[in-house]
């Protein structure tokens, strides 16, 4: 007889990303364009305040919502880049990276029976915890739009049972981004209910058109708004663990208590090299982006030789090109790219059912591993046509 477990867990499983990602142990020869992790070493200087902060003994709990000096420079951060005010002492928790702080995050305003809208094709990361809440996911298909959600479509979901929409711009799997206009289209929707707005925007300095724009601009959602952001991929940080919730005062008293209970801080040497960062560091993602247009526009003008019908990504480091014409589905192309073509792209059927008949390809690793990677990818594909 074995003991019950929490019936929701054993409905969940490991990220399509991860179980594709996890055979390459089989492979070793492979080329690996599966991970969203930034092939840069961590910045010197943010190292440094590391290794200062663990030589003077900086390494006691700090405030449960985070050193109140790195809290004051996330908010001169965003006060300064994009013209938002935060208040540090009540507004902004800082965590143990955007995952934990999502899932802090969610399990204060959602309910049993709550109806949470989830762009797709999108990261597989939120659906399980929204369902770990008991709140039910609702899909926006994206995959017939160019992955950009349709104002009227997102209308038509809306329910009393809606809780909260969740947004993720610039996009993991597509790298699209959404402009102004497009922003203000569907803010103009969710203006005139009363639901809540998670935009995780990891990406946001990983923006290659234009300056990035956010939900939490808009005023009239400001008091129901929350933004998830970290360092994890502007700064090469993602094993440091950072990430940071802002939001409203009055919601985000509760976050603390999940978060206090969950982790009570986030790691303190990280929190000194995140103050590094964000303070004087705010140059890195700019040079970092430089590498990442280079590496996009050679891997789009390599896919469209291939006859491949891709979009140009605006944003993040990935790709999401069709394969639905050579008439398999995702997880059987991607497995004999994988097996015959010795390279390992994710499946887009990792990214719900909206993004079956596509491939995610990160260009988060070196130029020679891009470039072999599509000589190999154009090898395979010629066995197929």
């Amino acid at each position: 007889m074995s003991i019950s477990i929490n019936h929701r867990v054993e409905t969940i499983q490991i990220s399509g990303i991860r179980q594709f990602s996890n055979q390459l142990v089989d492979y070793p020869n492979a080329i690996n364009l599966t991970i969203g992790q930034p092939d840069f070493p961590t910045p010197e200087a943010i190292k440094r305040a590391a290794i200062t902060a663990i030589e003077n003994n900086r390494t006691n709990y700090s405030h449960n919502a985070g050193l109140l000096e790195l809290r004051t420079e996330i908010a001169s951060f965003f006060q300064d880049t994009y013209r938002l005010t935060f208040d540090p002492k009540t507004e902004i928790i800082v965590t143990n990276g955007a995952s934990e702080g999502l899932d802090s995050l969610l399990r204060v305003i959602l309910e049993e029976g709550d109806e949470v809208i989830l762009p797709v094709p999108t990261y597989p990361g939120y659906e399980p915890i929204i369902k770990l809440c008991g709140a039910k996911v609702v899909y926006l298909d994206m995959s017939d739009t160019g992955f950009q959600p349709d104002p009227a479509r997102l209308e038509s979901l809306i329910t009393e049972r809606t809780k909260a929409v969740m947004m993720n711009f610039p996009s993991n799997p597509t790298g699209v981004t959404m402009d102004s206009i497009q922003l203000e289209n569907v803010a103009a929707v969710l203006e005139k209910y009363e639901v809540f707005v998670v935009t995780d925007e990891i990406y946001s300095e990983n923006s290659y058109r234009g300056k990035h724009v956010t939900f939490a601009h808009f005023e009239k959602m400001r008091n129901r708004t929350f933004l998830v952001h970290g360092l994890s991929k502007s700064h090469s940080m993602t094993g440091w663990r950072i990430g940071f919730v802002l939001g409203p005062e009055i919601y985000m008293k509760h976050v603390l208590k999940v978060h206090q209970y969950n982790a009570i801080c986030a790691s303190v040497p990280s929190q000194y090299a995140a103050i590094e960062a964000v303070k004087n560091q705010r140059h890195i993602p700019g040079e970092m982006n430089k590498e990442y247009m280079r590496r996009r526009d050679f891997v789009y003008s390599r896919l469209t030789v291939m006859g491949m019908n891709v979009i140009l990504p605006t944003g993040a480091f990935y790709i999401f090109p069709s394969i639905e014409k050579f008439g398999m589905t995702s997880f059987e192309f991607a497995t004999r790219l994988l097996k015959e073509g010795d390279v390992a792209a994710v499946p887009g059927s990792a990214f719900t059912r909206y993004g079956e008949g596509f491939i995610r390809i990160s260009y988060a690793c070196s130029m020679n591993e891009l470039e072999e990677g599509m000589k190999r990818l154009e090898k395979f594909i010629a066995t197929l046509t």
